[in-house]
């Protein structure tokens, strides 16, 4: 651990060095020469000459190596803000804004370096000139309502997401924190809302799904967290949410099957409206009429292994029937490792590691060629959603 501080150390130091050096240098190697040909008594128009053409070759070089020094200051600077070195980052990013004032990306690091150093009020006079520009990104914006929320200034930052999902109408980011302000302000309908519209329209953005995935739980609505939550593991496979996400998984399928009258009210629906000949139940009644035909699965119980015959069951049937009307990736994706003899590897490592982590790890180690198999795939072929297959109605209720 010592060795590796004074790595880090020592690392500071060079940027700090390269930060500041550069500009003495150059004027240094000037006086040296200016010096040296004084001493060598050189004939004076002949030294002006030489001086004059060094001397042209020298601003021009100052001049290029400025626009790079800029970048480098702000590559330095970006390195101080990993290291939580907030204040030489701010001293770095005001070198860079010497050489190019109106550069609005180091601007915009600058107003975080200062947010992340608790100085709002710098951080807000920094960052609110920049929101009206053309070039403000996403990022600008986000940081602008973080703060905001510090400030306490929750109408202000309330707008602020208004007017930047009009700019950025696609942003899963904005969304979420969008949904995390109106969540905090008790507006649930709104803040669920928010999640689902990001989720509708950024599907790869893992973050609306765990906050989705939570309030779902919360409202006892097991359906959403199944499907949800597999998607949500899929995307963000390695985290501290992952592991909360997988056990709130294992506990939607427990509370869908504990209330039999859910699916089978479904079933007797879906049946209905074959017989008149209607258009057809939607997504979330032909996923729960499908579910409900393969409760005698899971009669003795919960675990990984009926989770596997259940899924398998789920899958063929649901692609008898449902899956042309319905397209969806994470059904896609789950067949296509169903036809590679990978799904129960897939679905181990799923619920394993917390329906039992003893019978996990023996399973993993006496399968470990085909475990291995499994992890190779799903790094070169993760699951991907399609924009065009949003299938939630947006009928929720958060009161208990």
């Amino acid at each position: 651990m010592p060795e590796r501080t004074s790595r880090e150390q020592a690392e500071k130091t060079q940027r700090r060095n390269r930060a500041f050096s550069q500009p003495f240098c150059v004027f240094g190697t000037f006086f040296l020469y200016f010096y040296s040909k004084r001493l060598t008594g050189m004939n004076m128009r002949a030294s002006l000459l030489k001086m004059g053409l060094f001397t042209a070759i020298l601003f021009s070089s100052v001049i290029s190596a400025s626009a790079q020094d800029a970048r480098e200051l702000y590559t330095t600077a970006t390195g101080f803000i990993r290291d939580g070195d907030y204040s030489n980052a701010i001293l770095v990013l005001n070198q860079a804004l010497q050489q190019e004032p109106d550069n609005i990306e180091f601007k915009k690091q600058l107003g975080f370096a200062y947010y992340l150093q608790g100085d709002m009020n710098k951080a807000r006079n920094i960052i609110e000139p920049l929101l009206n520009k053309k070039e403000a990104d996403e990022q600008t914006f986000q940081i602008a309502g973080n703060i905001y929320q510090s400030r306490q200034e929750w109408k202000t930052a309330q707008k602020l997401y208004e007017k930047a999902l009009r700019k950025f109408p696609e942003s899963g980011e904005l969304y979420n924190d969008n949904g995390q302000l109106l969540m905090f302000l008790k507006v649930f309908e709104g803040g669920m809302g928010s999640y689902l519209k990001g989720i509708e329209k950024a599907p790869n953005f893992s973050s609306n799904y765990y906050n989705a995935i939570k309030a779902y739980a919360y409202m006892n609505n097991p359906v959403w967290v199944i499907i949800y939550g597999e998607i949500f593991v899929n995307l963000e496979s390695y985290t501290a949410r992952t592991a909360e996400v997988r056990n709130l998984l294992l506990d939607a399928y427990k509370s869908l099957y504990n209330d039999p009258t859910l699916l089978a009210k479904a079933i007797e629906e879906e049946n209905d409206q074959k017989g008149r000949k209607k258009s057809g139940p939607d997504f979330i009644n032909s996923y729960k009429a499908s579910m409900g035909k393969q409760a005698s699965v899971v009669m003795s119980g919960i675990d990984p292994e009926t989770l596997i015959m259940l899924r398998t069951r789920f899958l063929l049937d649901w692609y008898n029937f449902a899956g042309v009307k319905f397209p969806y990736a994470l059904f896609d994706f789950q067949r296509s490792l169903l036809k590679q003899g990978m799904f129960e590897a897939y679905n181990q490592w799923i619920f394993g590691p917390v329906a039992n982590q003893p019978a996990y790890r023996a399973w993993t180690t006496m399968h470990k060629a085909e475990y291995d198999t499994f992890l190779q795939y799903q790094r070169n072929h993760p699951l991907k959603l399609r924009p065009d297959e949003y299938y939630n109605d947006n009928k929720f209720s958060l009161a208990r």
